[in-house]
This record gives C-alpha cells, sequence and structure tokens, in this order.
C-alpha cells in the first residue's frame, strides 16, 4: 500500500483522468452537487455513473492495453469488471480521492452454461475498485448496471461509501450468486502483465493469443 493516500489520486497511463473523456465523464456525473458535497457524495455520485452508465458485458470486450485505459472504455460505452473498475478508479482520482485497483477470484454460481464453458467452470478472475473515503480504504464494486441485474433477477448492488461493496451472496430468490475465494492485492495502477497472464491462465477460451474476448451477450443469453 502506498504510504501517502494523496500520491494516489494522480493519473497513469490506465487510470488517465486527465484525458477529456474522462474529465467530461466525472464533471457530469457530478453536476448538480452542493459546493459543500464530501468525498463520500462525490464517490457515491460517481460510483452510481460507472454502474449504470456504462454497460456491462464480458463479450467483445478489449483487453488490450490501449483498450483498458479509461478514456477508451468510456469512449466504448461498455466493458467488464476489469474495465469498470479502471473507470471508477479514474473518476474517483479525478475527484481528488485516492483510488486502487484490486483482483481476486470470485465463484459465480449464475453463470449462463455458454460463458461457463468459455472460462473453464464457475471461478473467475474478477476486479473492483477500493477508494480512500473518511481516513480509511473502502471497496467498491460498479459493475452490474441496472438491466443487467433486472434480467438476471438479482438486485443492483449498493454503495454508500461507508461500508464494502462487494458482490451479493445470493440474488433476489435467494440462490447463491457470487462468493470470494481469493484476493490478489490493491495496485496503484493496473498490473497490465498480471491481469492478463492470470486471464490466459484461468480461461484459455476467454482469452487466448488475442486481446479481445468471444462475440456475444449477456443480455441475449439472460434466463
Amino acid at each position: 500500500m502506498t504510504a501517502n493516500p494523496t500520491v494516489l489520486t494522480q493519473p497513469t497511463f490506465f487510470l488517465d483522468h486527465d484525458h477529456p473523456a474522462v474529465a467530461a465523464f466525472a464533471g457530469k456525473a457530478l453536476a448538480g452537487l452542493d459546493e459543500g458535497a464530501t468525498d463520500v457524495d462525490k464517490a457515491v455520485r460517481l460510483y452510481y455513473a460507472v454502474r449504470d452508465g456504462i454497460l456491462y458485458d464480458v463479450y467483445h470486450a478489449d483487453l488490450s492495453r490501449a483498450g483498458l485505459t479509461a478514456s477508451a472504455v468510456i469512449g466504448r460505452g461498455r466493458g467488464f469488471c476489469l474495465h469498470k473498475s479502471i473507470v471508477y478508479a479514474a473518476v474517483v482520482r479525478a475527484a481528488g480521492i485516492p483510488s486502487r485497483i484490486t483482483y481476486g477470484d470470485v465463484r459465480n454460481h449464475l453463470a449462463s452454461p455458454r460463458l461457463r464453458d468459455l472460462v473453464g467452470g464457475d471461478v473467475f478472475f474478477h476486479s473492483l475498485t477500493t477508494v480512500h473515503l473518511d481516513g480509511r480504504w473502502v471497496r467498491a464494486t460498479p459493475v452490474f448496471n441496472k438491466l443487467l441485474c433486472r434480467l438476471y433477477g438479482m438486485a443492483p448492488l449498493e454503495f454508500d461509501g461507508r461500508a464494502d461493496s462487494l458482490y451479493h451472496p445470493f440474488d433476489g430468490d435467494g440462490n447463491r450468486h457470487m462468493e470470494f475465494l481469493r484476493f490478489y492485492g490493491d495496485f496503484d495502477d493496473v498490473p497490465y502483465d498480471l491481469v492478463i497472464s492470470t486471464m490466459r491462465s484461468k480461461h484459455p477460451k476467454f482469452l487466448s493469443s488475442a486481446a479481445t474476448t468471444p462475440s456475444g451477450s449477456l443480455i441475449a443469453e439472460a434466463p
């Protein structure tokens, strides 16, 4: 963990909040907040902007270095956990809030048969964001947007800026949804080689030699 959290407000290659597209996304999300808005207020507003403003889909996703920059993801308007956690980390930094990228393995009990086949089972390499608010680090997961949650029968994951926002262990019907199996750690910027090598090792059919995931649609695969 970086000793000085304020260092973690700086733009990086991937968390490029100095790019006009990222600055515009953050500015639009924060428009209308009172002058006295706290960092928690800003982090929550930005969380929902990323969760619902960028479509979650694992298919036809760009995992090249350039494709994983926050500006590129915002430009496409879609991506999965790797992409959306990067955007959130970048836009909260744009608001002066320190952030880091967090990686782990999760077991997904509700994946479609096709997705299970592509990833080689129900254990997925996963990404979320850790933000520094009120003197402590809080985990946030602005991943599944409202539309996808409705189609898959899940309640959208909320965030209040004070408690960790992780995947619900059960869906709206009481069926198990996600459980965390392992955390790889928190990173100041995207550890690109680690991410890609882990994806190729764990999910060879999902990401082999190319840096693009297969074509498809999670919306079309909804039960």
